[in-house]
């Protein structure tokens, strides 16, 4: 047997094939894409990957017993959220971000953006629902540091060959933020 391993192309169609990206790999290919447009602080081309009746919605985490898990989060629309926003606010946050006027960002953080376990938890014809997790490390000057670790609900439509965000649901694990500001976007 020889050490080197080679790629049976002809298991895959030939060298010629063009591989047809499932629905799931298209949806991976978008998150990705958006956490490329974040960490590169691309916030106008990001903003455009909402539609423009968004949701985005971060509700606060509480420690309860295993018998009250439907408590772990706060209810949308009746309890406080870190955020509960429309496009119009996320535009307003990234004009603030923009135009230095954000003092909690001064200088701007570096972030990298993790989805994984992405899964299509339901789909019609001009909606899906996905769920995936996520890590965010933000680094800001020389010793901040700061980890999100969590859960994402998001709605997307199709837009021509990719999708929209209508809605996103962000469940952090962590139930107490011990950092100075909330200012990241997940």
């Amino acid at each position: 047997m020889s050490s080197a391993s080679t790629i049976d192309t002809a298991n895959l169609g030939g060298e010629d094939a063009v591989a047809v990206p499932t629905l799931k790999e298209r949806v991976e290919d978008f998150l990705s894409y958006e956490c490329e447009l974040l960490d590169e602080r691309r916030f106008d081309e990001w903003l455009e990957l909402f539609t423009e009746d968004a949701r985005y919605w971060m509700p606060l985490a509480r420690n309860v017993e295993h018998n009250n898990l439907g408590a772990e989060y706060s209810r949308e629309q009746q309890d406080a959220a870190w955020f509960d926003e429309d496009k119009k606010t996320l535009l307003q946050r990234v004009m603030q971000l923009k135009g230095g006027d954000h003092w909690a960002e001064e200088p701007f953080s570096r972030t990298s953006h993790i989805t994984t376990n992405t899964r299509i938890q339901e789909a019609s014809e001009t909606e899906l629902t996905v769920s995936s997790r996520f890590i965010v490390y933000v680094n800001r000057r020389e010793g901040e540091v700061r980890l999100f670790v969590g859960k994402r609900i998001d709605v997307l439509r199709p837009a021509g060959a990719t999708f929209q965000i209508a809605k996103r649901s962000i469940f952090l694990d962590q139930s107490k933020l011990l950092f100075k500001n909330l200012t990241t976007f997940f």
